[in-house]
Formats: structure tokens, C-alpha cells, sequence
């Protein structure tokens, strides 16, 4: 009977670790997500033309982002070392490998952002702060991003 709790025991435990991981995982992924959404699915709809121009929804898009991007380094701390499932990206293990240039790529990308915050005015201007935005954010996604689908 002892034997069998501790099986069972040892079974929660492994499975109780799992399920943190995946946690872990699923909140860097929502992380990621959110800023998705500003970037992708406002300010790129917007680009586009498959949305109106909204100068309210654009500046709360852009405060939004600023607040979320620098707590990357603090979300990507934990190494789930597994991906959400059904996922279409991950992180890639050379997070963990190298932190502080994972870190040290978050200033820019804030910087960006405050560089082009509260002078997006149009469309035009729109497209100039998203392509700077977007360019720090590849910097990071070229190294640390995996595509798994």
C-alpha cells in the first residue's frame, strides 16, 4: 500500500511539474499575443486599410504595447522548456542559452516606441512607427523565435 502512494505521489508530482511548465509557457506566449495584437491586429489592419483610422484606439494600442514590452525580460525568466501545444511559434532554447543579449534587445524596441509615440497622427505616420517598431522586434524574433508549424 505504501509502495502505491508513492507511485501515485511521484505520478502528481511529475505531472503537477509538467503543468507548471506548460503554464509558464502559455504566459510567455500570451505575452507575445499582446503585443500582437497592437502590432498586428490593429496597427498593420489599419495600414492595410481593413480598418479605419482610430486615433483613440491607436494611442491606447501604443501605451499598451510600451507597458507590455518591457516585461519581456521578466516573463521569458522561467524556461518551460516546451511549447504551447498546437502552437504556430516558440521560444527557442538560445533564450535561456544567452539571456542577457535576449534582455539587452528589449531597451531598443521601448525606445522605438517612445521615439514614435504621441506623433502618430495619421496613416502615413502610422506605417512610419510600425516599421520602426517592427524592425527592433525582428531583431529579437530573427535569433530567439522558433516556428514550429
Amino acid at each position: 500500500m505504501m509502495r502505491m502512494i508513492g507511485i501515485v505521489g511521484a505520478l502528481l508530482l511529475g505531472v503537477g511539474a509538467v503543468m507548471a511548465q506548460q503554464d509558464v509557457a502559455v504566459q510567455q506566449q500570451n505575452q507575445m499575443k499582446t503585443q500582437g495584437k497592437s502590432m498586428y491586429g490593429l496597427f498593420a489592419k489599419v495600414i492595410k486599410g481593413e480598418t479605419p483610422y482610430d486615433q483613440a484606439a491607436i494611442d491606447a494600442a501604443m501605451t499598451e504595447l510600451a507597458a507590455t514590452v518591457t516585461k519581456i525580460p521578466v516573463v521569458f525568466t522561467p524556461n518551460p522548456k516546451e511549447d504551447v501545444a498546437n502552437a504556430t511559434f516558440g521560444s527557442s532554447q538560445k533564450i535561456w542559452q544567452n539571456k542577457p543579449d535576449f534582455d539587452a534587445k528589449v531597451p531598443p524596441v521601448s525606445q522605438a516606441i517612445a521615439d514614435v509615440k504621441g506623433k502618430v497622427k495619421d496613416t502615413a505616420s502610422l506605417k512610419v512607427a510600425f516599421d520602426a517598431i517592427q524592425a527592433k522586434c525582428t531583431d529579437c524574433h530573427e535569433t530567439y523565435r522558433v516556428k514550429l508549424k
